[in-house]
């Protein structure tokens, strides 16, 4: 005997989609400002930092481009009935984009920096040092559009049978990744302005021209690893992880309460703040599917949840 959910969607968004959509164009806008004006300022006035730092400014809007689109393209097509399990990952995979891009920028960065560490190359410090005060407080402004995200109360809802369910937002379960890879891009950003300043600040007054590239490599370090992190995360939702052992071990323990048996159970991620279970029980007693749905919804309402239900 087999239940699968009845009368629900499949629309796995996070709770705060539209409200992320729309902080993530506001933030696209401002530094798309800011990259028209570097790279016309500098082509005007002859600056090849001012340049340089405007198509640095592009590559982070085409990063934030890519989540604005997964947004954009999830919630478009959230109610199509060919994503079997609707557009709830469509962020993680934007998120896992963003990754690679973040990794590719830091090994750029470790280069230029590992050539420029054995090569010095003259500094106009006059020029250099307002231009990475420009983009860090360009970077300030995006993180705090982009921490606007943050506004629910810490709990996820979803619609399950007519009914709104809620359930804390765990750590993993609940993160939205493609916000997180936006809020990353931005983070580097500034913490690269951040090195950069206090490198050429002391380059200027001791005369420490390593000291420049030396932050660098600091900062394609801290970049580097943040992106691995994000890769590791995203990664695990693609590939179905199971996003939370000890749900697992509650759910077992749950169904094997009364001597049932729990033969085989399945728990992935279907979007931000949704899981999907399919699980096999072998019972002993004249149990059906809704007993388990019942106990079950104690631990956590699941997003999608099939029970198959067998005798011994």
């Amino acid at each position: 005997m087999t239940g699968a959910d009845a009368g629900h969607d499949h629309i796995f968004l996070h709770s705060a989609h539209d409200h992320s959509e729309r902080r993530t164009w506001a933030v696209i806008a401002l530094c798309g400002v800011m990259m028209v004006a570097e790279i016309g300022g500098g082509l005007a006035f002859g600056s090849v930092a001012l340049v340089a730092d405007g198509l640095h400014m592009f590559s982070h809007v085409g990063a934030l481009l890519i989540a604005a689109f997964a947004y954009a393209f999830a919630r478009r097509h959230a109610s199509d009935g060919r994503f079997s399990f609707g557009t709830g990952k469509i962020g993680d995979l934007a998120g896992f984009v963003s990754a690679l891009v973040l990794a590719a920028t830091a090994m750029a960065i470790g280069y230029e920096a590992g050539a420029r560490l054995f090569h010095p190359v003259a500094i106009d410090f006059g020029e250099a040092i307002p231009i990475a005060l420009a983009g860090l407080l360009v970077n300030i402004a995006s993180a705090w559009l982009l921490a606007g995200q943050h506004h629910h109360d810490g709990h996820h809802h979803h619609q399950h049978g007519g009914e709104e369910c809620h359930h804390p937002a765990d750590h993993a379960v609940g993160r939205d990744n493609n916000m997180r890879a936006a809020v990353i891009h931005v983070a580097a950003d500034a913490v690269v302005s951040i090195l950069v300043i206090a490198g050429l600040l002391l380059a200027r007054h001791f005369g420490w021209l390593w000291l420049d590239p030396l932050v660098g490599l600091v900062g394609a370090l801290v970049i580097g690893v943040w992106a691995w992190g994000l890769v590791r995360a995203t990664g695990a939702v693609l590939l179905d992880m199971m996003p939370d052992r000890a749900l697992a071990d509650r759910v077992r323990r749950t169904v094997e309460a009364d001597g049932d048996q729990l033969a085989d159970l399945h728990v992935w991620r279907l979007g931000p703040g949704h899981l999907g279970a399919i699980l096999s029980v072998v019972t002993p007693h004249g149990r059906d599917v809704g007993f388990y749905r019942q106990r079950l919804a104690e631990i956590v309402p699941f997003s999608h949840l099939t029970v198959e239900v067998s005798r011994r």
